[in-house]
Parts: structure tokens; C-alpha cells; sequence
């Protein structure tokens, strides 16, 4: 009997980057964080060719592409499509409102090439979930004969490609009140293309997802809801080992608050036996509240598996301001003992800290960011703009009471200011969030800070630092958006701008390129030069206000 073989099925999944203010995609030569979206998406469509769900005579292509350090090329990727007499379907995801004006022209581009398009993540999600009706930006999407997807979909993937193979999907999909049971679902999978591109051998996984927190500029609990849902400590396990087996042994841990997951001693447990007695020698990155340190063995524990960096939902040092958003669960007193937990640990200490907030000027964010400087033993801040996020209860509050907010969703990326402030300019608040980094990443403070960090971890220290600086002094741009060396395309810029002249456009390039060097190059001296100072014998027992024991 001849096995009859029916046309291959390509599967594009792709996590579209932004673009920058002069509208040029912003894309890096080499990136550090990877994609957990566009991860859980590889892992479930790896799983969906496993099981041959679309049938066993049809041949799956699966390609997984992040643009902020790999280049979609519309044309390229339609062409092998088309060369191969094959269907396809370009997934879009884990799209945030800042990066769908660009999955929007992509998907537009895709389309006019025939292909079939989806997209989903933050921006669809949290606008089927909060708003009263779909937003002109989704329907536009859904009149152009693209999918949008809303809600998590780990139920729902093999059914969705099905319906893409045999062409069938629908305008659009809201599977917002299907929250999946993620025991047992098939877990991110970062795949081995790209891999080099970034700084360690690293990927990521959540845990859990939700959050139990009311935070009214959070869309995470609009999407993902408020109840705990996670992997078991078999799930994690797995995923750790198949990755590691593959050179991966950086792992960020993704869920908004994982001191909060169900499970978090078991998963930490099992991190610690496949660590201590199986020579897995991880190091990983969590996200918490400012509160966790006070759960028993939490902290102690998450050292123990290989927690080297932890990021807090710190948001304010102004008592008005974290009541303003509903964060009634960090108290300013109790911060400086939270920190030197961490601290005495070893772990490396990140805070998030908006600016922006209701009761914010100018002088009180320059005065507060002084205060985290002296008062607070943090070795990383990542300062945001406040941001009213669509999918967020602030948003839906200022859409409700017409306050006006930006239109270009682009600048929703918590770096623009995108509404009106009612002690502040748009440009006061945006100096203000710019003159914070500034500060708190003088000279002077980055001395302290590897001052204050005592033994082996004043290395670890020092790179990242290294990596803040990079992004933010250097290359002016916020690190959560940042990697090494920029690449522009002249010619892939955003629609209605217009493509530069060749000689200009390269005359430029190759000034900024040399700039950037130069300026990367004396900002590592300096900084290494601060180590060196901070590691000489006389500094051995420095101390400041900062890092000196709590008195009970």
C-alpha cells in the first residue's frame, strides 16, 4: 500500500518586537530576556506534532522567530510557503499593547501574502476581559481577516491549528472563561535556534499564573484572575531537565508573584535535590511581593535552589501613592529589613518603582529616588512610567470618566508619558522618569552599590549592572526592551514614515554604532574600575546606613 502524503502544514509562530520613537523596529544583535509567550507556544505545538493531532499524513513545519533579535522577512517566509505548495498560519504571540501596532503590520503583511494570520496575548485579552466593547484597533484586526485570540489557550491549541489547517477559524475567539488546569500541560520550551543569541544559556517557565493582589494598574489579574493556578513539582522537574539536557541553566521564573503559588516549597524542593544531588547547577530568577520574606524557609529555600535575582512589586516609597493603586500590603517600614533578607542571602535585589503615580511632582520623585539610594539596601531599580494599561482597572476607570489617553498604542510600553498627570506635565513626568535612572545609576551610586555587596556575588553585581547601564545611560532605552548592539533595517521602518536616504541613513548608523561603542566600552572601564576599588582590602568591612542590621 502507498502512503499517500499530503502538503506540509507551516506553523510561524513569532513574538513581534515594537517600534522605536523614530519608528525603526527595535531588534538587537544579541538579546537577554527571552520570550516565555512565545516559549509556551513551542512547547504546545511541539506537543501538537507529537500527537499528530492534524493527522499522521500531514507533515508539520513548526519555526519560532522573536523579533527583537531575529528579522521577519514577510516575503522570504511566504516564498518557502508558497515554494512548497503548502498551508500555513502565522501565530502572533503574547502581543503586548505596545508591540500590536507592529504585530498588526505584520499580520497585514502576512495577509496580503495569503497567508492565514492569529493574534494573541496581553492587548486582546485584557481588552475582552475589561472593556464594555472590542476596541477600533481589534476590530480593524478581525475586518482585515485576521483571528484574535483572547484568554489562555493550552486547552484549546490543538483545535485552534485544526481549524487552521482545514481554514476554517473564526473572526475571533474568547476562551477567557476556560482557565486552564496547568498540571500536567506541556511546559515552555525554549527552542535551540537563537540560542547563541543571548548573553547565558537561558529560557524561562511559568510556575503558576494569577495573582491574589487587587492592584488596580495590573492587568494580570483581569486576565489570568486573582485564583493561584500552577504546575506541580513534576511538571517543573521535567521541564528543568529537558531543557538542561539541551545547555540550559538559566531559568527566569515568569509568574507575576511566585511566593504565592500553592506549591512553591514543593517545586522549591525538588530545585534543591536536582541542584545538590544530581549536579544541576541552576540559577534562576523570581518574582515576588514585598512581603514574601516573612513566609517561613521561603527565602532561605529559594537561595538554596539557586535563586540569584529576585524582582519586587516595591512601585512606591510614598504611602499616598501605593493606597492610590491598592497596594495596601507594602508598608514603607518594613522594606529596609526585606531587602537585607534578600541581601544576607545572596540573592540580588530588583524593585519595580513607578513614577507617575497621583501623588508624584518633579521634586518629590528626585527626593524619593534619594531616599532608595540612602535609606534602602536595593542594588536595582527598574523605573517605569505609571501606565494605564488596556485590560487594567485604571484603564477601564479614565475610558469610563473620558479622561484622554494617548491613542498610539505603541507608547503604552510604561517609557511615554500617555495621559495627563495632575501634578505634572507630560514632559515634567517624563524627565522626571528619565533624571530617576540617571540618579539612582550615577557614578557615585553604582560605587555604593558594589561598595555594600560583599564576596562573590559583587561579580554577578557588577554584570548586571554593567547590562542596566548599557541599556539605560548608553543606549537610552528601558532594559526590559534592551540587548546589545542595535540593528536597523533602512527600509523596515513603521508604515507612514518615510524611508531614509541610503548615504544619510548609513552615515548615521555608522556614527551611532561608533558612539555606542565608544560609550559601552568607558561605561564597562568604569564600572570594573568601582569593583576593583570596592574589592581592596581597606573596603573590606564598609558599611552605611543602608546595610546596617536591623534592631529588633
Amino acid at each position: 500500500m502507498v502512503t499517500v502524503t499530503k502538503a506540509p502544514f507551516h506553523i510561524i509562530l513569532i513574538k513581534p518586537s515594537k517600534y522605536d520613537d523614530d519608528g525603526y523596529i527595535i531588534r538587537w544583535a544579541f538579546g537577554m530576556i527571552t520570550s516565555n509567550s512565545l516559549a509556551c507556544l513551542y512547547g504546545l505545538t511541539q506537543d501538537v506534532v507529537a500527537k499528530g493531532i492534524l493527522g499522521a499524513d500531514v507533515p508539520l513545519v513548526v519555526r519560532s522567530l522573536d523579533e527583537s533579535y531575529q528579522k521577519i522577512d514577510v516575503k522570504k517566509i511566504s516564498r518557502r510557503v508558497r515554494d512548497a505548495g503548502a498551508r500555513a498560519v502565522v501565530c502572533l504571540a503574547g502581543v503586548q499593547s505596545n508591540q500590536f501596532p507592529r504585530a498588526m503590520d505584520l499580520a497585514l503583511a502576512f495577509r496580503k501574502e495569503g497567508l492565514q494570520c492569529m493574534i494573541g496575548g496581553f492587548h486582546v485579552s485584557g481588552c475582552f476581559a475589561v472593556l464594555p466593547k472590542v476596541p477600533q484597533e481589534i476590530q480593524k484586526a478581525i475586518e482585515a481577516g485576521i483571528t484574535v485570540v483572547a484568554g489562555e489557550i493550552e486547552n484549546e491549541w490543538g483545535h485552534l491549528l485544526k481549524a487552521a489547517y482545514e481554514e476554517r477559524l473564526e473572526p475571533a475567539y474568547n476562551f477567557l472563561d476556560r482557565k486552564p488546569c496547568l498540571a500536567g500541560v506541556p511546559g515552555p520550551i525554549m527552542p535551540a535556534e537563537g540560542m547563541s543569541r543571548f548573553f547565558n544559556r537561558q529560557s524561562s517557565f511559568d510556575a503558576g499564573r494569577g495573582c491574589p493582589y487587587k492592584c488596580s494598574f495590573c492587568t494580570i489579574i483581569n486576565v489570568q484572575g486573582q485564583e493561584m493556578r500552577g504546575r506541580t513539582a513534576d511538571d517543573i522537574e521535567k521541564l528543568v531537565r529537558t531543557q538542561f539536557a539541551g545547555g540550559v541553566d538559566h531559568f527566569f521564573i515568569t509568574d507575576d508573584n511566585f511566593s504565592r503559588h500553592k506549591d512553591w516549597e514543593a517545586i522549591a524542593n525538588r530545585l534543591i535535590d536536582l541542584k545538590e544531588n544530581h549536579g544541576m547547577r541552576l540559577t534562576l530568577k523570581i518574582q515576588v511581593d514585598t512581603v514574601a520574606y516573612k513566609i517561613p524557609r521561603f527565602v532561605e529555600k529559594m537561595a538554596r535552589a539557586g535563586v540569584r535575582r529576585v524582582f519586587i512589586g516595591m512601585e512606591s516609597v510614598n504611602p499616598k501613592n501605593l493606597k492610590a493603586v491598592g497596594k495596601q500590603q507594602n508598608q514603607l517600614g518594613e522594606y529596609r529589613k526585606m531587602l537585607l533578607t534578600w541581601m544576607d542571602h545572596g540573592v540580588l535585589t530588583y524593585a519595580g518603582y513607578m513614577i507617575g503615580l497621583p501623588d508624584d511632582t518633579y521634586e518629590s520623585v528626585m527626593k524619593d529616588v534619594e531616599y532608595l539610594k540612602r535609606e534602602l539596601p536595593l542594588e536595582h531599580v527598574q523605573f517605569f512610567i505609571a501606565t494605564p494599561l488596556p485590560g487594567s482597572e485604571d484603564h477601564l476607570k479614565f475610558l469610563r470618566d473620558k479622561v484622554p489617553m494617548a491613542e498610539d498604542l505603541n507608547l503604552y510600553d510604561t517609557t511615554h508619558a500617555c495621559m495627563d498627570h495632575p501634578r505634572m506635565t507630560k514632559q515634567e513626568l517624563e524627565r522626571a522618569y528619565r533624571d530617576a535612572w540617571g540618579s539612582f545609576y550615577c557614578d557615585a551610586h553604582l560605587r555604593t552599590l558594589l561598595l555594600r555587596r560583599k564576596g562573590p556575588r559583587r561579580r554577578i553585581l557588577c554584570n548586571s549592572l554593567i547590562w542596566i547601564c548599557a541599556n539605560s545611560r548608553v543606549a537610552k532605552i528601558h532594559p526590559f526592551l534592551g540587548g546589545l548592539f542595535r540593528i536597523k533595517g533602512r527600509k523596515q521602518r513603521r508604515p507612514g514614515m518615510p524611508v531614509e536616504a541610503f548615504l544619510p541613513y548609513y552615515a548615521n548608523r555608522m556614527t551611532d554604532l561608533l558612539v555606542y561603542t565608544i560609550k559601552l566600552l568607558w561605561m564597562i572601564r568604569r564600572i570594573n574600575k568601582f569593583k576593583r576599588e570596592a574589592n581592596r582590602p581597606e573596603n573590606a568591612d564598609y558599611m552605611d546606613d543602608a546595610i546596617r542590621p536591623v534592631v529588633p
